[in-house]
């Protein structure tokens, strides 16, 4: 019964993504082309196409000589579109960079697209916005709540709780 709706052909070819290297260039260079890929990222792509271990080291190889691929120029990126769209505090992009492999100098080097002002500010401005959602609740419910959801953010504890003190507790 099996066997009348699927042949076995059709089984192979589509549940199992086996290209040459040099299709496996090609497919990942328009990868690699459409936006800022990490290593890692590129790496596992590649083993998921059936090459071996080799052929996938030297087209990684490839792939930064004709700079397809560039770990800092990644970073860079990564913390910028981070920071800016989902409001990541630093703790956790740092977290996220290192769960990618990225090396500390790329690390540090991204995490200087963070200008120290701004990121208070938009600490101050998240901290605000949630603290203004919680309507029924106590002022120190309200201001603990807000801390937890910025931490888990990514934002530095102690940072957030100076700013409430001085901003959302009522004297």
């Amino acid at each position: 019964m099996y066997c009348r709706y699927f042949s076995s052909s059709v089984l192979h070819s589509d549940y199992t993504n086996r290209y040459t290297p040099k299709q496996a260039k090609e497919k990942i260079a328009k990868f690699c082309a459409y936006q800022e890929r990490c290593h890692q990222e590129v790496r596992d792509k590649l083993y998921s196409f059936g090459l071996m271990q080799s052929d996938v080291e030297e087209i990684i190889c490839e792939l930064i000589q004709h700079d397809f691929l560039n770990e800092e120029r990644f970073s860079l990126a990564f913390v910028r579109g981070k920071f800016t769209y989902k409001k990541w505090g630093k703790n956790k992009i740092k977290q996220e960079l290192k769960r990618r492999k990225i090396s500390e100098y790329c690390i540090k080097k991204g995490m200087k697209e963070i200008n120290d002002d701004t990121y208070i500010e938009v600490l101050r401005g998240l901290l605000s916005k949630k603290i203004d959602s919680l309507p029924s609740m106590q002022d120190y419910q309200k201001n603990y709540k807000a801390a937890q959801f910025v931490i888990a953010k990514g934002y530095e504890s102690d940072i957030a709780w100076e700013i409430i003190k001085k901003e959302f507790s009522a004297s």
